[in-house]
């Protein structure tokens, strides 16, 4: 076996719509056909040659009650351009100094022992999203 790329990630949501509106205003990603399953859901084009899926499941798996955790179950994405990202996410009312369990809960960390900055988010579900870049050239956001 020869594995090629990451084909898709899939992730369970409680409420579809709401699901919709942040991977679309948030992630900026954009909505592609489904198949037409017997079961709701949505996919989204990530990149070049992967997707996202969520799923509205009867017996999901949710981090319910957990406060964002960047060694938790999470997806990375890739960035152009770290300080904008941190910006445009504080924009919209993540913060940093969140308290612990908020969903708008922020971790930014430009030198990541990794070797690339990331940062962290949850999604409505508390699902964990990790955004990088390959570098954090510029200033930080005032």
């Amino acid at each position: 076996m020869i594995l090629e790329a990451i084909h898709h990630v899939a992730l369970t949501v409680t409420d579809l719509e709401r699901s919709r509106r942040f991977y679309r205003e948030v992630l900026g990603l954009g909505e592609i056909a489904r198949p037409p399953f017997n079961f709701p859901g949505a996919w989204f084009q990530l990149g070049a040659a992967q997707q996202l899926h969520l799923i509205v499941h009867t017996h999901p798996t949710f981090r319910t009650g957990k406060p964002l955790d960047s060694r938790d179950v999470h997806f990375a994405v890739r960035v152009e351009d770290y300080w904008k990202t941190v910006a445009f996410l504080k924009g919209l009312g993540y913060r940093e100094d969140a308290p612990a369990g908020d969903p708008m809960s922020l971790i930014v960390n430009p030198r990541a022992t990794a070797g690339f900055p990331q940062m962290y988010i949850m999604d409505p579900d508390r699902h964990v999203i990790e955004i990088n870049a390959a570098e954090a050239e510029g200033n930080p956001p005032a």
